[in-house]
């Protein structure tokens, strides 16, 4: 049986659908409490553990730092050691705000971080605590996440779409939209392949192709939505928010492919799926 944090989030929605899964719900487990996260593994005694839970208020964490860390680096920290104890693959997600967005290039899970704001920093705190930890773990960076369910990108636009005839969407900050499913079902994989073969654990990178902007991703849901509303192109400077945005968030994703043969998935195709599930 594989134990997975965060059973309201988009991805542990979706793990909660393959086979041989456990979702436990902040109900079950608060990890504001991390010392309650090492209990519930060593109670349930999986074969794997998955991390999907986060903090994931981006423009909260600048003022709810400790809480942050909290949820998004000392639990985390806390199922790495009892994975550790029971000697079992504990995977992780994390995400490409750990990185100052600079350039153009997309980033390499060699590349040294640099967060922005406040979310990042907790999601590296996150990372580093699981390395120092040790076992065999991995940290999937991922980018973008969407679903048809909870609070995203593609549900806010598929509303507003419907409500107005034209929106500004910010298009200079570039990555790649992925789908909650998707991130799933490699998690999954990663997380069973790692317990016959623990060499593979460390940190990867994943997300949707082909990068885009938001704004282009907004235009793809209204062709695909049917919905009549015209996309103009801002700048983040004209949507300011409290937290800080990398312009660049795109993902060099050829090491989980290389060692996991998890390609990157199609968003169009994803997304597809998404509005076919939402109506």
């Amino acid at each position: 049986m594989i134990l997975v944090f965060g059973a309201s989030g988009q991805v542990a929605r979706a793990l909660g659908l393959l086979p041989d899964v456990r979702c436990l719900s902040r109900a079950d487990v608060d990890l504001e409490y991390p010392l309650n996260c090492a209990e519930a593994i060593a109670m349930h005694r999986p074969a794997a553990v998955i991390n999907a839970a986060a903090y994931t208020q981006v423009d909260g964490a600048e003022t709810d730092a400790a809480r942050a860390h909290m949820i998004n680096a000392a639990a985390p920290e806390a199922m790495a050691e009892a994975c550790l104890e029971l000697g079992v693959p504990f995977v992780s997600l994390s995400t490409d705000y750990v990185f100052d967005g600079s350039g153009d290039a997309p980033w390499s899970e060699t590349d040294t971080p640099a967060p922005l704001n406040g979310y990042g920093r907790s999601k590296l705190a996150g990372e580093q605590a699981i390395a120092q930890v040790g076992g065999t773990w991995a940290v999937m960076r991922t980018s973008w996440v969407v679903s048809a369910h909870g609070g995203n990108f593609v549900k806010t636009m598929r509303r507003l779409g419907a409500e107005r005839d034209a929106l500004n969407v910010v298009a200079d900050q570039i990555g790649g939209l992925t789908p909650a499913r998707d991130i799933a079902r490699a998690c999954h994989h990663m997380a069973k392949t790692l317990i016959s073969e623990p060499d593979k654990g460390g940190l990867y990178h994943f997300s949707g192709a082909e990068d885009a902007s938001w704004a282009d991703v907004a235009r793809e849901i209204f062709v695909q939505a049917k919905l009549a509303c015209t996309v103009t192109d801002i700048p983040t400077t004209q949507y300011p928010t409290p937290a800080q945005r990398p312009l660049n968030s795109r993902l060099d994703c050829h090491k989980i492919d290389a060692m996991f043969g998890l390609k990157r998935p199609d968003w169009r195709a994803g997304l597809a799926d998404i509005l076919d599930e939402l109506a």
